[in-house]
């Protein structure tokens, strides 16, 4: 084990080079960056919204808008094929997913039916294979009566191509406004994701993404006055539509469409060369150009109106034909607006609505805060475990932090070569790791030092000491990564980003402590030749310890029962402070402009605001407010309305830090995937625990797993820490890093079965937990002290994610000892030796040995 082969040494330390390599542009400053030869690694770590400030906005298509659009088509197309042929017809209505005309003369139907043909016709689509769609089915339920009906696949195509379309559009929109490496992406079927990192005015974003923008210049009704047709019938063939002023003025727009928007081949803002005032110079294309120049002609003297979304901009007079295709849009413009407006048009409509169905919003400076007290957290973390590991382990400590910084080293150029996205959790990772990282090292460090204490040789005791820590390792760490995959394909945004580096880690984690440790301490070997390990100048667990664990696992059983029932009757019973990811609702953050922010003052203005439930609440600093608003009962929509509400009330005042909207789909998805990504991890644990283990170690295993789970949600819901998809991520860490304490803890039970044959399984049990218990204690320590620098200097916003971390560090390591172990005895696990007898006695006598059961 303590051979390295030439290609061996420059294969491990050529992976510690390019991790140095592919790490350094993140601290090299771009100036030198630019400078260096085309081939050196020049990528940085993408760093995530909530640590360069920017928007995640996720934005659904109305489907049942373009259901509707269809049903409209339909109708419209029966209409002029009918009337195209002279078939006589009646009662063409529209509802729901279907059409249906009664055709009037019974010996018509079949020349109906063949002129009607086209609708049910398949079309060629892209989106299924290359395959056709039928898109719409025709029944006839009774004589004469024709039914079109919308079909599931052709409602699909329509939502698929009109998303297609969508990601087009809302790609040019937000090109459009200069921002750097924006993300949009289709999620799922009917969603768009749209990531704009460092904007600085995420309002002006989602006003530009909120715009169906449909152009259409139609001419405006002047035959009667537009009062009267408002009091009693508008013409046929006209519409009332209002205009943009405030208040807005009515017009009698004629519904026939003389050129819209697909026919306009650019758009800029510019100023009004007599009124100076901003406006929208447009040009057509030559279709466009030639209709408008026509209706132009035709209707000098009247006015036209210039219609987006439903709304009049302006309806100006014709004084004489617009013959060169080219005109402008005026209207109550600022510079801003009509540059806003110029992108819409450019960038063209939306085939439908698209609704904001949830929005995390940072502005730059929490982002920068963010930044800043993660650098903080990390460096005194890695400070800590540092100082605490040199004082374990003297040398060989110095060997596991060269070992820990080669390992974060790897951790940030893994990050930077896969282009991989850094946010506030994925830090939480890195510090996470560096407690952990210290693991597998204190397993190698404590080993080899029981194998010199059985009296093997140096030589032999550091041998033996890698080659039986290697399987532990590997099964601690296996546990970990499971629950990190798990929480990679169930979460999302940042959670995703906190699983992405916890995997990372794991994987740097075991190369580096076996590989790289394993060489360090090899060469050191080789060249010192010393004869006794080196002095450590504290011990913080005694040699040889002899706890009698297993005879307080009646008292520790009844304590864990007792809690964790009382844990589920609260979480039964008290209503569990749920953050906005599970229950929908709006979640700000803003800071006081000057001076200490007034409380009172928040919650009387916003109270006037009729947003239901409003809570104010300070957050960290005096200057920092946390306003949380309820869910509100108009869906989606009316979520957006409340940040708007808001803005508008303390703009002035205060400066929005961080806005979180999440609207009740999304909310109820992200309960259910939280859910089921902690039942999953646990089921997968399961099984990979059965596989390497016994039934009886893997459900032990579970049961203790399940114990942590569920005492760390009564910790949630009498902390009343919020809960939230960081609390997901949290729990699903404390499963794994349990699971980790758990398997090393099994594993030496393993071990010592097979050596020990006829020892009775309480006193195995205790001779186990003794022989792990320096390695239990000093993991627990180094990840509690990295814990506790992010809790203490990590800033507020993962405040809760690290406390309910601390707490399940904590008693991941009680259910380890007092639970995972005393449950094989309860499940009959016991070496085969043994006589069950004896162990009847010794129970009998009250003997350390109380409870064995008999052999199998």
């Amino acid at each position: 084990m303590l051979h390295f082969s030439r290609w061996q040494t420059i294969l491990i330390w050529l992976a510690v080079a390019l991790g140095v390599a592919y790490a350094a542009p993140n601290i090299i400053p771009q100036s030198y960056l630019s400078s260096m030869p085309s081939w050196a690694p020049s990528r940085s770590m993408t760093l995530g919204l909530d640590l360069q400030g920017g928007s995640h906005i996720l934005l659904q298509i109305e489907k049942q808008e373009l259901i509707e659009e269809r049903i409209v088509t339909t109708r419209d197309d029966i209409r002029r094929l009918l009337r195209e042929k002279r078939i006589g017809y009646t009662g063409l209505t529209g509802s729901g997913q279907s059409v249906q005309v009664r055709i009037r003369d019974a010996g018509q139907v079949a020349e109906a039916k063949e002129a009607l043909r086209d609708l049910t016709q398949p079309v060629n689509s892209g989106l299924f294979g290359g395959g056709t769609v039928t898109e719409l089915q025709l029944t006839e339920p009774e004589a004469g009566l024709l039914r079109y009906s919308l079909t599931e696949e052709g409602i699909n195509y329509r939502v698929s191509s009109a998303l297609s379309q969508s990601i087009e559009v809302v790609g040019r929109r937000v090109n459009e406004l200069g921002t750097t490496e924006p993300i949009i992406q289709r999620q799922g079927e009917d969603r768009i994701l749209v990531q704009v990192p460092g904007l600085q005015d995420p309002q002006r974003l989602k006003d530009i993404l909120g715009q169906t923008a449909k152009l259409t210049f139609q001419m405006v009704d002047q035959s009667v006055p537009v009062q009267e047709a408002i009091n009693g019938r508008p013409p046929i063939g006209t519409t009332i539509k209002y205009s943009v002023d405030d208040p807005p003025v009515p017009y009698l727009i004629e519904d026939r469409v003389i050129v819209s928007g697909e026919n306009l081949v650019d758009a800029q803002a510019t100023f009004d060369q007599r009124t100076n005032e901003p406006v929208v110079s447009f040009r057509f294309d030559t279709k466009g150009a030639t209709r408008f120049g026509q209706a132009t002609q035709e209707n000098v003297g009247r006015l036209f109106a210039i219609i987006l979304d439903d709304q009049v901009i302006s309806a100006p007079q014709i004084r004489e034909p617009i013959l060169g295709g080219t005109g402008q849009i005026s209207g109550s413009f600022d510079v801003q607006s009509a540059n806003d407006l110029a992108v819409l048009l450019r960038a063209g409509a939306l085939p439908a609505t698209l609704t904001i169905i949830e929005e995390r919003t940072v502005g730059p400076g929490l982002g920068q805060d963010s930044i800043d007290a993660g650098k903080i957290a990390s460096v005194i973390g890695a400070a800590l475990v540092v100082l605490f590991m040199i004082a374990a382990y003297g040398l060989l400590g110095v060997f596991a932090v060269v070992a820990l910084a080669a390992n974060v080293t790897m951790i940030i150029a893994i990050l930077s070569a896969l282009g991989a996205t850094l946010t506030l959790p994925g830090i939480a990772g890195i510090v996470l790791t560096i407690g952990m990282a210290v693991d597998s090292s204190v397993l190698i460090f404590e080993r080899i030092r029981e194998e010199r204490a059985g009296g093997r040789s140096l030589i032999q005791a550091v041998d033996t000491g890698f080659s039986k820590a290697l399987a532990t390792i590997v099964d601690a760490n296996v546990t970990t990564l499971i629950a990190a995959i798990i929480l990679f394909y169930l979460g999302s945004g940042p959670i995703r980003g906190f699983a992405v580096t916890l995997a990372i880690g794991i994987a740097t984690t075991v190369f580096t402590a076996y590989t790289l440790t394993r060489w360090i301490v090899a060469d050191w070997v080789r060249r010192r030749r010393p004869k006794e390990l080196p002095r450590t100048p504290l011990r913080f667990v005694p040699d040889n310890t002899s706890i009698g664990f297993m005879k307080l696992r009646r008292v520790t059983f009844t304590l864990s029962a007792i809690a964790s029932i009382a844990a589920v009757a609260l979480f039964m019973t008290v209503n569990m402070n749920y953050g906005i990811d599970f229950k929908g609702g709006s979640s700000i953050e803003v800071q006081s402009r000057e001076g200490p922010a007034d409380l009172s003052d928040i919650r009387a203005r916003l109270s006037d605001l009729n947003l239901g439930e409003v809570q104010v609440q300070e957050f960290g600093d005096p200057r920092e407010v946390l306003i949380r608003v309820q869910a509100q009962d108009g869906g989606e929509n009316a979520e957006q309305t409340v940040i708007t509400k808001i803005r508008g009330e303390l703009e002035d005042a205060y400066e929005f830090r961080r806005v979180e909207v999440v609207g009740p789909t999304v909310s109820g998805e992200l309960a259910r995937a939280g859910t089921i990504a902690v039942l999953v991890s646990l089921m997968a644990i399961l099984i990979y625990i059965w596989l390497r283990f016994e039934w009886q170690f893997a459900v032990g295993a579970i049961l203790a797993t399940l114990h942590d789970v569920i005492m760390t949600v009564g910790f949630f819901v009498i902390t009343g820490i919020e809960f939230n998809l960081s609390s997901i991520a949290a729990i699903l860490t404390i499963v794994g890093y349990s699971l980790n304490d758990t398997v090393v803890v099994y594993d030496r039970v393993r071990e010592n079965l097979r050596r020990f044959k006829k020892m009775p399984l309480p006193e195995l049990l205790n001779l186990s937990m003794n022989q792990t218990l320096s390695r239990t204690i000093m993991t627990s320590v180094t990840t509690l002290l990295a814990l506790a620098a992010l809790f203490v200097f990590g800033g507020e916003v993962i405040r809760s994610f690290t406390a309910a971390m601390i707490f399940g560090v904590v008693i991941g390591t009680y259910s380890s000892i007092f639970i995972a172990g005393p449950l094989l005895i309860l499940f009959r696990m016991r070496s085969t030796g043994a006589l069950g007898a004896e162990q009847a006695d010794a129970d009998t006598a009250g003997s350390d040995t109380t409870g064995q059961l008999p052999a199998k």
